[in-house]
């Protein structure tokens, strides 16, 4: 028979999405800090009520696919960034920074031209048709709201 502390080490070992929701007979609050510490998104006594029961499983299957987009979102990121030359990074860097064309060449030591060419190509290799989407894809690959610390490189 497992305790909770192996069943939670379980589920977290399959996948880092999975949540999980503590049913208990017996909780304390060391136990319940101990669960949601290690990102339980519910903690329950029995006897509970069916209601409680399903909202707590929904609320733990919602965080799932919650946790399962971004880290979609952020695989998907990671392999656009990888088809981005060493020089199309550079010019992304900057371009993130808010820098216009002309002051990225002269950042970088190339024509203005360049510039252009490679903002098309990396705009093109991302997916994105504009600065403001280019900077919303690249603050979802922030670790700041992942708990996992994902970040892409």
């Amino acid at each position: 028979m497992h305790d909770r502390r192996d069943l939670d080490r379980i589920a977290r070992h399959r996948t880092g999405s999975m949540r999980a929701v503590f049913l208990t007979g017996r909780g304390d609050i060391a136990a319940t800090v101990q669960a949601m510490k290690r990102g339980a998104t519910d903690f329950l006594t029995k006897p509970v009520e069916d209601e409680v029961l399903l909202a707590a499983v929904d609320a733990a299957l919602a965080e799932a696919g919650r946790r399962l987009e971004r880290r979609l979102r952020i695989s998907t990121i990671a392999e656009r960034l990888a088809t981005l030359t060493a020089r199309e990074r550079q010019v992304l860097d900057q371009v993130l920074e808010g820098r216009l064309n002309k002051q990225i060449a002269t950042a970088l030591g190339t024509a203005g031209k360049t510039v252009k060419f490679q903002r098309g190509n990396l705009m093109r290799k991302m997916g994105v048709r504009s600065v403001a989407e280019l900077a919303r894809w690249m603050a979802d690959s922030s670790p700041a709201d992942e708990p996992t610390g994902t970040k892409v490189q």
